[in-house]
């Protein structure tokens, strides 16, 4: 299915490479002005440049990773709409896996290799630790977790609703919160992206441990939010399927 969808985007190929210079323009400008930005300040709620770059850095992998996988998501709706739905549900495989994955976006895997690189330099350069380093990557992992759980509650919604290009932008306004450390904002809103909307976990926490700032046991905290995300947006799909009205209904 990724195959399919990597040949269908390749065919335009001069749109693929405007979309992807616009990418890297828009990632350069936000570099720019976080440089601008702590240059006269020198510090962002007591982080310094290379702190705050590994913050921002660390949000575009996990938003780059989770628009690379469930691309399908953003092309769900006219299935429903269409009633086409009905062909995934009745194919032998998870519908549920058919509307995350079934098609992943290869401009989003171009960006990837070289977003890896620069997190491996900028977070060498604040001397991490083995232990830090492998607490950042389950981190990351579980942030993907999370970003899996939201994708699953939006297709749910879009169930019932027939409203998904909303949602999921919302989606993406939240969590561009997180492009800076949760530090930044004041209560409540520095609560609510931690523990109600967990901006939080799936980005400040990851990015903090590689600094040595989280605890074993906040790994621990942020895996069973992760597993309790995908356990309550698979029960709400789940229930959005018995809503579902087929186009031979």
């Amino acid at each position: 299915m990724s195959r399919n969808s990597f040949m269908g985007m390749l065919s335009q190929r001069f749109g693929a490479a405007i979309f992807i210079f616009g990418k890297i323009l828009r990632f350069t400008f936000f570099l720019a002005f976080i440089f601008f930005l702590l240059k006269g300040t020198k510090t962002l709620a007591g982080y310094n440049l290379n702190q705050t770059l590994f913050f921002f850095l660390t949000f575009n992998l996990v938003d780059v990773v989770a628009q690379f996988l469930f691309r399908e998501v953003y092309r769900f709706r006219p299935l429903v709409v269409s009633g086409s739905f009905d062909l995934v549900l009745t194919k032998p495989m998870s519908a549920l896996f058919r509307s995350l994955m079934g098609g992943a976006d290869v401009l989003d895997l171009v960006t990837i290799p070289p977003l890896i690189l620069a997190i491996y330099f900028v977070g060498a350069s604040l001397g991490p630790s083995p232990t830090d380093v492998l607490f950042y990557i389950f981190l990351i992992i579980n942030g993907l977790v999370l970003a899996t759980a939201f994708h699953i509650a939006v297709i749910s919604l879009g169930i019932i609703t027939l409203e998904i290009d909303h949602t999921i932008m919302i989606y993406r306004d939240i969590t561009n919160l997180g492009r800076f450390p949760v530090d930044i904002y004041k209560q409540p809103l520095q609560g609510i992206l931690t523990y109600l909307i967990p901006v939080g976990i799936m980005i400040t926490l990851p990015a903090k441990a590689l600094m040595g700032l989280v605890s074993p046991w906040g790994v621990i905290l942020s895996f069973v939010v992760g597993a309790a995300a995908v356990l309550v947006s698979v029960r709400f799909w789940n229930f959005a399927l018995t809503k579902y009205t087929s186009a031979s209904s």
